[in-house]
């Protein structure tokens, strides 16, 4: 109390002066229309500037948030494509729902890491066997195809970068369905070469590239790039083609791991076909 009576002591000049200076701007203001209506603009300005920064903030630190809203979205909207449903024709069956029956479904996950510039590339996402991660599983991206699931754990998974030595991806030319191989040789992460298109089919720069209905990891008709480049050899039976990779490996961030309802029954039927001709 004695410091208190001290400080407005040594202080009361200024202080009387401040409290006069406040009481004459309240005067002003409450008594002039234009003086009010200038406060009143001024402040208002203020506060909505300072309103509008806490909100940009707050959007800001819920954009993770909004993300994953928006990648879970896509997902169940990709298990709702057509390509998502196998089409089962024999319509003679009594069991309800003939038509189509889903085949596909769509896991969305993030990158964790990545890498581009090596022989072998790896891409670990953040979604593992909790989350329904399977080995052997397909991964595509907005653009285009990722890779393959090839180690996975209760929270994490590994992908085989389809920008590995050991890819092989069954794909067709979309315009004459023309089956191919596509492999990636090492060189530009952004190219790779189309293998066994016979020489009689026609091909140009710009045709569109998709995945095949031969393979049981991704579904027919994922654009998968574009070509870039062909020629033909004097004696060669097959074109040599290159192909513009859609993804852009370096640049991505959200994924779709992609689970084929039908795999292992299709697996089956396959070994005991091949178990029977030996």
């Amino acid at each position: 109390m004695r410091n208190i009576i001290f400080f407005l002591y040594k202080y009361y000049t200024f202080l009387l002066f401040l409290g006069l200076e406040l009481l004459s701007f309240i005067i002003i203001y409450r008594y002039n229309n234009y003086q009010k209506a200038s406060f009143l603009n001024y402040t208002g300005s203020v506060s909505s500037g300072f309103y509008n920064a806490i909100s940009s903030t707050s959007s800001y630190f819920s954009l993770k948030n909004v993300n994953d809203s928006l990648q879970a979205e896509n997902a169940r909207l990709r298990s709702q494509l057509l390509n998502a449903f196998y089409q089962n024709s024999f319509t003679a069956t009594k069991i309800n729902d003939t038509t189509y029956k889903q085949q596909y479904e769509y896991i969305s996950a993030s990158v964790v890491n990545n890498s581009v510039t090596k022989r072998n590339n790896y891409i670990t996402l953040d979604k593992g066997s909790d989350h329904g991660i399977e080995k052997g599983m397909g991964v595509i991206c907005s653009n285009g195809i990722v890779g393959t699931v090839q180690f996975v754990s209760s929270q994490y998974c590994v992908v085989l970068s389809f920008l590995n030595s050991q890819s092989n991806l069954s794909v067709k030319v979309k315009k004459n369905n023309a089956f191919g191989s596509l492999i990636w040789e090492g060189d530009d992460p952004g190219e790779a070469r189309l293998k066994d298109i016979n020489k009689h089919v026609k091909v140009a720069v710009n045709d569109d590239i998709i995945t095949s209905n031969y393979s049981t990891i991704y579904p027919e008709g994922i654009p998968v790039g574009s070509i870039s480049s062909h020629y033909l050899d004097d004696g060669e039976n097959f074109h040599s083609i290159h192909v513009k990779l859609n993804t852009d490996f370096g640049a991505i961030k959200c994924v779709y791991v992609i689970r084929n309802l039908f795999k292992n029954q299709q697996q089956l039927i396959e070994e005991i076909a091949n178990t029977e001709k030996h």
